[in-house]
């Protein structure tokens, strides 16, 4: 079975589109709202820790790009890079040939070549984009790259109950393969199903090889500086000031605390929550985005950094400094917290009755690719020469999908075009709650719903690199 997606690559159809783009650009000759370099460059995250990886205009995180909702933008991206690219915009709503993702027939840009993008950005608040190229086993390819920055789509009215906005975007470098490896997950609400934990087991009895590859990192850092280095985030006491928090990594699920003070979450993956929550700790799978407004009303320097002892200490921080205080940041570990999205969801309120429900069982078979985990959706991994497993969906309607994890890991779900809404997490249903990412516990199961309303081929896959690129993918195509 072959599970890269560079495949594709050999297809010569591409090629036309790019040069015919290109073409049409220097016919215009207009220029474009934002221009993007994808190319190679040295990050200096502290004295003695330069990272040489991909970047977008020379730096990380990619430049911060504002939209206003509902406004066509143009932007030129340039692939400066020996191999092909592509730039996926999460989150939005766009067509598929400028969405970002070959499976759904977006172009590559070539090595050395430039394709204008146009599109109508949506819907508002916190968005990113990033490559969306196989990696497999190359550490240097895909989003172990510097390749990620934050895009911000202005709504149409704002209330604006805060004094300023911080971005804060959080990712590891110098990544590495290690062997097995358990991940922690008891920072999220609901308990293990016994019938998938009996059918992970299974699959681990049918594979009875060592656990398959996984990636660490050496260095970690919040807006390309670790802990301790670059400018601190100055405020003032009384200030409202509302943090966007990406979490940029290609794997890792990533949480931010700050002592003394809590986070009023207001937005998720840029949408407005029904019922905004106070909470001691942001928890973001990878590619989430929490957008939250934090009081400042606890003086002193202070540190905003992961829970976790070791990846601090490597650089998952900032300091956070108020006007007029001085010494050394402190940090003290908040109390155990549960992240549960139903908190954020309509009170009583039972979700919508869906026209279909489609179910998925999520399985993994240890080491059975060269070493790799292999991944299933109904019993089988995604195939670019075949294009599945693909699903058949119909303008107007409303799927829910339902999610069954018989594998201890923790998976980051992406839908591509569309948002959607939480059915239920955990054992928990809810309602109102819109996301494009949602993290599925070990062994629990979760279901979210979508409209179909946005025509064309759309994927859907766990956004961590490793498990997308051995196959945790489907594609969904209008009828």
């Amino acid at each position: 079975m072959n599970l890269d997606r560079r495949a594709i690559l050999k297809g010569a159809a591409a090629l036309p589109l790019l040069k015919g783009t290109t073409g049409a650009i220097a016919a215009t000759g207009k220029k474009a709202d934002y221009t993007l370099r994808i190319s190679p460059g040295l990050v200096e995250l502290a004295p003695g820790h330069i990272v040489s990886t991909t970047l977008y205009n020379g730096q990380f995180p990619g430049p911060l790009l504002r939209f206003k909702e509902g406004e066509r933008v143009t932007v030129d991206i340039h692939n400066d890079t020996d191999t092909p690219e592509l730039v996926h915009w999460h989150g939005q709503n766009i067509p598929s040939e400028v969405d970002g993702a070959a499976e759904e027939g977006t172009p590559y840009i070539e090595p050395h070549a430039m394709r204008r993008v146009s599109f109508v950005p949506g819907p508002s608040g916190l968005r990113f984009y990033h490559t969306h190229v196989v990696a497999g086993g190359d550490l240097n390819r895909g989003t172990y790259t510097g390749q990620a920055g934050p895009v911000y789509i202005e709504p149409k009215h704002d209330p604006g109950a805060y004094d300023r906005e911080v971005f804060l975007v959080m990712k590891e470098f110098e990544p590495t393969f290690s062997r097995g490896g358990d991940m922690a997950m008891d920072f999220l609400a609901g308990a293990p199903v016994k019938e998938l934990q009996d059918i992970g087991k299974r699959a681990d009895d049918q594979f009875k090889g060592p656990k398959g590859y996984e990636v660490g990192y050496d260095l970690f850092s919040i807006n390309g500086k670790m802990l301790g280095n670059g400018e601190p985030i100055r405020v003032k006491q009384g200030e409202r000031v509302l943090f966007h928090v990406l979490n940029a990594s290609a794997g890792e699920i990533r949480s931010l605390a700050m002592p003394g003070h809590v986070f009023r979450i207001v937005a998720l993956d840029g949408n407005p929550v029904p019922t905004p929550a106070d909470v001691p700790v942001l928890w973001l799978g990878t590619a989430e985005r929490i957008s939250a407004i934090v009081e400042m009303n606890h003086p002193g320097v202070w540190v905003m950094g992961d829970l976790s002892d070791d990846d601090r200490g490597h650089g998952m921080g900032i300091v956070v400094e108020y006007a007029n205080a001085k010494g050394k940041p402190q940090w003290s570990k908040p109390k155990p917290y549960t992240w549960d999205y139903t908190i954020f969801g309509r009170r009583g309120a039972a979700p919508s009755q869906p026209d279909e429900t489609l179910e998925f069982t999520i399985v993994k078979h240890n080491g059975a690719i060269n070493g790799f985990n292999r991944w299933t959706l109904n019993g089988k991994s995604f195939s670019m020469e075949t294009m599945t497993p693909a699903y058949t969906i119909h303008q107007g309607r409303r799927y829910r999908l339902k999610f069954r994890n018989a594998s201890d890991d923790v998976h980051p779900l992406h839908l591509h075009r569309h948002s959607f809404e939480l059915a239920g997490v955990g054992g928990k249903p809810t309602s109102g709650v819109k996301k494009d990412v949602v993290m599925l516990g070990g062994f629990q199961d979760a279901a979210f719903d979508f409209v179909a309303d946005n025509p064309g081929k759309t994927l859907f896959h766990c956004h961590q690199q490793l498990h997308m690129d051995f196959g945790f993918m489907a594609l969904f195509d209008y009828a």
